[in-house]
């Protein structure tokens, strides 16, 4: 584990890097992303998995919530993100604690992340989130993270959905993120990968089989969905397309035991405020539920007890 210094001096360099739109990182040579069979983890004790799904910018209150948890000593074993629920995912799965993933959110300047080409497959190629991502987490591929991690991306030809639980952290995370008209597809192998949002915004199903008895799902894209008295035809595909993602995300964290939907309002620009803003909003989500995920907790764990007790015939 770095020394706390070292941390501060690695984000430094990290929101350094960011910051400098003229800047790319180049990383050593790490497997490609895979999406293996998922083996489930095993414990005695109740394993609390943490879904975090997609929404963008508002990504931030991701933080909040992880920010409570530790707090409050909730055990987090296993992370399944999508879109930006995999970019908080993958770096709080590879060491981050919640007070440093703060820090590198406020100093951080999205747009040195944004590596502009426009083309007609999209106008931002995302080599620099890659980047990003890998230069954080010292290049270790996701098997070697701290935490069992994985993130959801779409296959462009088969509108399958792939948990990349294997190699590359920073393209695995770029292809999750890759939301299709602005973020280029991204290849891996024989195929092109989308934004995961697409099929599985947030990924509680994935906790569950990374072997999660509870997975605490965090749905950070609830939005208004009022429009105006007499819409025009953005405002109308916008709203149609919210309407068609809130049944995406409500089917999602049905099956999740806690469901933790952090009070954003509409979106707005991002800045230090907006950060802020979005981060106290998770924190104040994550504490409205923390009673319910004590008390699952400590059901769990006497139901496990109580099986691993039983005599056996």
């Amino acid at each position: 584990m770095l020394t706390n210094y070292k941390r501060y001096q690695s984000l430094l360099t990290l929101t350094f890097l960011a910051a400098c739109s003229n800047v790319q990182i180049k990383n050593a040579n790490i497997l490609l992303p895979e999406a293996l069979p998922i083996v489930a983890a095993k414990s005695e004790r109740p394993l609390v998995g943490l879904a975090l799904g997609s929404g963008g910018n508002r990504g931030f209150a991701h933080i909040g919530v992880i920010k409570i948890l530790e707090e409050n000593n909730i055990p987090v074993d296993l992370v399944a993100g999508t879109s930006a629920g995999s970019v908080v995912g993958a770096l709080y799965a590879g060491g981050f604690h919640a007070t440093e993933l703060e820090q590198l959110a406020l100093n951080l300047d999205e747009k040195g992340l944004r590596d502009f080409e426009f083309s007609i497959h999209g106008y931002i190629r995302g080599e620099r989130l890659q980047d990003f991502i890998n230069q954080a987490l010292k290049n270790r591929s996701i098997e070697q993270l701290d935490k069992p991690f994985a993130a959801l991306a779409t296959d462009l030809t088969s509108g399958k959905i792939y948990a990349f639980n294997h190699g590359n952290t920073g393209l695995a995370v770029r292809a999750s993120s890759s939301i299709p008209g602005v973020f280029q597809p991204v290849t891996i192998k024989d195929s092109k990968y989308v934004d995961g949002a697409l099929k599985n915004p947030v990924p509680v199903n994935i906790a569950h089989q990374m072997g999660a008895d509870i997975v605490i799902a965090v749905d950070v894209s609830q939005q208004i969905l009022g429009s105006s008295d007499n819409p025009n035809i953005l405002e109308i595909l916008t709203q149609s397309l919210r309407i068609m993602r809130q049944k995406l995300t409500d089917d999602d964290i049905s099956s999740a035991e806690i469901v933790i939907r952090p009070l954003i309002g509409v979106e707005t620009d991002v800045n230090s405020v907006s950060k802020e803003k979005m981060i106290l909003a998770g924190e104040a989500a994550a504490l409205a539920a923390l009673p319910l995920i004590r008390d699952l907790i400590k059901k769990r764990a006497l139901e496990k007890f109580q099986s691993h007790s039983a005599p056996h015939s």
